[in-house]
């Protein structure tokens, strides 16, 4: 390509296909975002794990970074570097993996400890204004990566240890589902299913409002692409499923976004230049 890509994100398929996109990940070392060309827009350095980020739409990014939660405005014009909004660290003892954007303006994170997590809204100035205890979930950092709040009012939760399934839970806290699967997130659909990114077990899949498995994509269901740890997703409004396959854990050295159709043909799909380790995905208007 015309463009130098920088070595952080090489297409290995028709460019055409690609999309603008906002990347993170754990052990990935930045925020970033790239134009549909490949070429990289937007970069800004992050050590910690960021298992969660959103560009908004004033231009300022929220973001999740394991031990707090952001609002960074980037220097779009130099293409690096950023300035902190609003900072909210978590606790001693304590990891947070969310920073999803809500209808009102405001915030959802979620904080784990040892045995106890917290559902934390906040308003657009980062001030808590509810929370909801949950307890016997796990450790810190084998509870809740991505929560995703539905149109409903209920919470989309995640278990990240070995024997960790998705849960959804009332606004009071109460577990009212369990889900078959779903270690790093889950998503719910504009037809009324949900998505479930799978971390170490391998697979995408998505379930009914009865729990009925209605599409799964397993680890070698991919023509030349072996599937690691699932985790970041998003339903795209073609019916394509965008997904993370993360090289952590053990996992594939291969292909690390991947764009999958209903009938589990691979769209297109990147392989960054460093272990691939983009555990976040967001595409861009």
């Amino acid at each position: 390509m015309k463009h130098l890509i920088s070595a952080l994100l090489l297409i290995t398929a028709s460019v055409q296909a690609q999309h603008r996109l906002l990347v993170s990940g754990c052990n990935y070392g930045e925020v970033a975002v790239y134009a549909a060309d490949g070429s990289r827009e937007w970069s800004g350095l992050e050590k910690n794990e960021v298992s969660d980020a959103w560009l908004l739409p004033h231009g300022d990014i929220a973001m999740a970074y394991k031990y707090g939660a952001r609002i960074i405005r980037p220097d779009w014009g130099r293409g690096n570097g950023f300035t902190v909004i609003h900072d909210r660290p978590t606790a001693k003892g304590g990891e947070n993996h969310t920073c999803m954007p809500l209808p009102d303006g405001g915030f959802l994170i979620g904080e784990s400890f040892d045995q106890v997590s917290y559902i934390i809204e906040l308003d657009d100035s980062f001030n808590e204004t509810k929370r909801i205890e949950l307890n016997g979930l796990g450790g810190k950092h084998s509870t809740f990566r991505q929560i995703n709040k539905t149109p409903q009012g209920t919470y989309l939760i995640t278990q990240q240890h070995k024997k960790g399934i998705a849960m959804e839970v009332d606004a009071e806290g109460s577990i009212i589902r369990r889900f078959p699967d779903g270690k790093f997130c889950a998503v719910r659909l504009d037809n009324g299913n949900t998505l479930l990114a799978c971390g170490d077990a391998h697979r995408l899949l998505e379930v009914d409002a009865e729990g009925k498995e209605v599409w799964c994509v397993e680890q070698n269901d991919l023509e030349g692409i072996k599937i690691g740890f699932v985790a970041g997703v998003q339903r795209l409004p073609n019916g394509n499923t965008l997904f993370c396959n993360w090289g952590g854990h053990g996992g594939t050295s291969g292909d690390s976004v991947i764009e999958v159709s209903p009938d589990k043909k691979v769209i297109w799909s990147t392989s960054p230049g460093k272990a691939n380790r983009i555990s976040n995905i967001k595409v861009l208007k």
